[in-house]
């Protein structure tokens, strides 16, 4: 019996390495099972998108597809538009079996891949010392997507026994600049903003931009195709193809 397809849904973007970042995490998730069949596909902006991904898959002889929405938050694009391309893909093949696993979400485990991009932007800056930390994310009209970066930040300032604030590059303020600047007032110079992207784009150059001009000394790069991200997708993958086993 031929293991369910897994499909990486991506948002997309008009910035070619976003898809590039995301390729390269699936190439990731390959190197942990070459026995799978793994393809990576975008809500829009990139290529291929999910229609052409499923009718790929479909004429190779796959009956059965796992996504995996690469999502950091459970907000517009994950309760409306991956719903929206899946049911429209499903009509167009009868006997077509997708389950959509949750988002890759906000793991706390993703705080060591912050933590790992923090380190390596800080040794780059030569800073050894900070007072504040900034948890930059991509911003939601979402209020319970919103709270959840808000509380994933609360958990890496305790971590690391620093005031901490969430902030984000559209959608919801404060902006990363405006965060920096808050803790500036405070009279905190050490501060440091990570950056809760999977990859670069237009809102993380706007979000390291921002808080750059405002004064931090280091901002991480995105996670990229960072091994834990990629236990993560399979980890999701799991749970779905097992929800398709019929009962």
């Amino acid at each position: 019996m031929t293991a369910p397809a897994l499909v990486a849904l991506a948002h997309g973007s008009r910035d070619p390495r976003s898809a590039s970042t995301v390729r390269q995490l699936i190439d990731e998730v390959r190197r942990m099972r070459p026995d799978l069949r793994i393809e990576p596909a975008f809500l829009e902006l990139s290529k291929p998108s999910f229609s052409q991904v499923v009718d790929r898959l479909v004429k190779a002889g796959y009956d059965e597809i796992v996504v995996v929405p690469l999502l950091l938050s459970e907000a517009y694009h994950a309760k409306v538009d991956v719903p929206s391309v899946v049911a429209e893909a499903t009509a167009r093949h009868e006997g077509l079996r997708i389950r959509v696993t949750d988002v890759l979400g906000l793991e706390p485990v993703f705080l060591d891949v912050l933590d790992r991009r923090l380190r390596e932007a800080l040794q780059a800056a030569r800073v050894r010392e900070l007072d504040a930390l900034v948890l930059a994310a991509a911003g939601t009209t979402d209020a319970l997507a919103s709270q959840s970066i808000s509380r994933l930040a609360r958990l890496w300032g305790a971590r690391h026994k620093l005031p901490v604030m969430a902030a984000f590059a559209s959608a919801s303020p404060p902006a990363t600049g405006e965060a920096v600047r808050a803790f500036r007032a405070e009279g905190r110079r050490h501060i440091a903003v990570g950056a809760l992207f999977l990859a670069p784009g237009f809102l993380y150059d706007r979000a390291a931009e921002l808080a750059l001009e405002a004064g931090a000394v280091a901002v991480s790069q995105p996670f990229g195709a960072d091994p834990e991200v990629a236990r993560t997708v399979l980890a999701r993958y799991l749970v779905g193809a097992v929800e398709l086993v019929p009962v």
